[in-house]
């Protein structure tokens, strides 16, 4: 049964594959690529040699206890299981069940207002919240007031997550496995398909914008890829594998984030871990564990404001801050990457 049949269908669907895919990734690793990173001209390069992140840290086994560097510092829970949550300036936008849930940081509920069933994934930008349904996108404004709704480009789509950026919003889709480009307005602009082909083995599918760039995970090449606005490719890094600094199982990494200086924070499935890598593809390292997070095979939505890590997984809303205690045991002490995430608490 494909991803683009009829809705009772794709809803089961997404479920089965949710789960075989967290089952798979935590299981043997298949089809190990050689590849981490292919610039726009296509020439390949082994990320392996020369770089440190990646022949000392990926070398642990998957399934030793890694030290986590960042502490729990508080947690809220949500009426119904979490399908997906946005930072919205002071504000957390939080898509659970038919319903949106508007909290201030602390957790305190600010407001709510009924949606549609099946919301895949929510972002908040140009004073609006989009959210993204199987075959068509809503937005509200900030209040909860519907301003306008749009059907998906193809009658066959089945859209995972989206991203948009100050005057357009990409989409990705597991059916077609491509990426459709839209104005804010609704209207659609242009398919963006990978040159190494997307292979979509499950709904792990992230896209994210940072600094005029869009990013998205190959996840069945256990890779990210980069594009300009317009679609053009820029490059491409990720191997297979369950040691960290690499992505494990059938279908990894599942969503994107970024810190304020540009690294990208991965979030996977199967063995659920939050990693760090910089601009250029190098890892860094891995800033939560499954242990961290609270173990299960299902991946944790992750935002990154400042020096706080913002974790969704269940029906809890976490903050986690950089430790220096706990830190101390880890590569992410020696880091010498500005990075705001490591203010974190005083000890």
């Amino acid at each position: 049964m494909e991803p683009n049949k009829e809705n009772s269908k794709k809803i089961s669907r997404k479920k089965f594959l949710h789960v075989c895919g967290s089952v798979i990734a935590g299981g043997s690793i298949l089809g190990v690529s050689g590849v981490l990173i292919k610039n726009r001209s296509g020439r390949a390069v082994n990320s392996s040699s020369g770089k440190k992140g990646l022949t000392g840290s990926a070398q642990q086994l998957s399934n030793e206890a890694l030290a986590s560097p960042y502490k729990l510092v508080s947690s809220f829970s949500v009426p119904d299981k979490i399908d997906s949550f946005e930072i919205c300036e002071d504000k957390l936008v939080v898509a659970a069940s038919n319903t949106i849930y508007i909290y201030d940081k602390s957790g305190s509920l600010l407001n709510n207002f009924a949606v549609g069933s099946d919301v895949r994934d929510v972002a908040v930008a140009n004073n609006q919240i989009y959210l993204l349904y199987p075959t068509r996108i809503e937005t509200y404004d900030l209040d909860g007031e519907w301003i306008r709704e749009w059907e998906a480009c193809s009658s066959e789509s089945d859209y995972c997550q989206l991203a948009v950026t100050p005057d357009f919003v990409f989409v990705t889709d597991a059916a077609n496995k491509n990426i459709c480009k839209y104005t804010t307005e609704g209207n659609f602009v242009r398919f963006i398909q990978s040159p190494n082909g997307f292979i979509i083995p499950s709904y792990s599918f992230g896209i994210a914008y940072q600094d005029g760039v869009i990013y998205c995970s190959n996840s069945g090449r256990h890779q990210i890829e980069s594009y300009t606005p317009e679609g053009e490719y820029i490059a491409a890094f990720g191997q297979a594998g369950g040691a960290s600094g690499l992505f494990c199982g059938c279908c990894n990494p599942v969503h994107l984030s970024f810190t304020s200086t540009g690294e990208i924070i991965t979030s996977e499935k199967g063995n659920p871990r939050i990693s760090c890598y910089g601009q250029d593809g190098q890892f860094r390292s891995v800033l939560l564990d499954s242990k961290a997070l609270g173990g299960g095979n299902m991946a944790y939505d992750v935002k990154v404001e400042k020096d706080r890590i913002f974790i969704a997984g269940k029906n809890l809303v976490s903050t986690f801050q950089y430790d220096r205690v706990l830190a101390a045991a880890t590569s992410c002490s020696g880091c010498a990457v500005d990075c705001p995430l490591r203010e974190g608490i005083l000890i």
